[in-house]
């Protein structure tokens, strides 16, 4: 039998929380699925709360602590991921993204993906495509066809229960292709693994040159005659 390691991200804060709750019924009929064609899921869930003290060192100098070496461990070795976040002001929580913006670009190359978000209306039901789907497109990750977003009225809404099976059913198919391990097994160090927006090299810009300095509003040094 196959087991498959699946890594749940939550970015929920409230307790209860409604996106931990969109993760755990998309978890769960991922696991009944995979069951059910013969494979097992072992389960990792990443609070994002938990993570706050050691959020700051890994944005501002990429030190990572405990919780985040345990949670970035985890996503490498993940088969599929679910990420869950809450909607604020029509955009993810700066939490959600900010967890991700740190990690190394090419942790999650190749690995399926459902994504996930609530809100209290249904005016931000596009951030999931719009915001999100972006965000792990650059990440190089395999985002299944059907996201998820719940906002209050969704949760009698029997639409809701369908999109999870749909999503659910996308992300045990992309398991069963092995992209992913073939990806990390084959060509892992085919990739830069860069950290942050772009790995510590911004530092090395050269402020002085003309087109920083013109880029700036100064003007370029005088060339001196031959």
């Amino acid at each position: 039998m196959t087991t498959y390691r699946l890594v749940v991200v939550n970015a929920g804060v409230s307790d209860p929380s409604s996106t931990k709750l969109l993760a755990d019924r998309a978890t769960a009929r991922v696991v009944s699925l995979a069951e059910s064609r013969d494979a097992t899921i072992e389960l990792t869930t990443i609070d994002l709360r938990a993570l706050l003290p050691e959020l700051a060192p890994a944005i501002s100098s990429q030190h990572f602590g405990p919780g985040f070496k345990q949670a970035i461990d985890a996503l490498q070795a993940a088969d599929a991921v679910i990420a869950a976040a809450p909607v604020y002001k029509a955009g993810a929580s700066g939490l959600f993204t900010s967890f991700f913006q740190v990690l190394d670009n090419d942790l999650l190359i190749g690995k399926p993906v459902i994504l996930a978000a609530t809100a209290g209306t249904a005016r931000h039901a596009l951030v999931v495509d719009e915001e999100l789907r972006s965000l792990f497109a650059y990440l190089r990750t395999l985002v299944v066809p059907t996201s998820l977003f719940a906002a209050t009225e969704d949760w009698s809404d029997k639409a809701l229960t369908k999109r999870i099976d749909r999503a659910a059913f996308e992300l045990v198919l992309l398991m069963e292709s092995g992209f992913a391990r073939a990806v990390k097994e084959e060509s892992w160090g085919h990739y830069q693994h860069e950290y942050g927006s772009a790995g510590g090299t911004e530092l090395d810009i050269d402020l002085s040159s003309d087109l920083m300095r013109l880029a700036t509003g100064g003007s370029a040094k005088p060339r001196r005659p031959e």
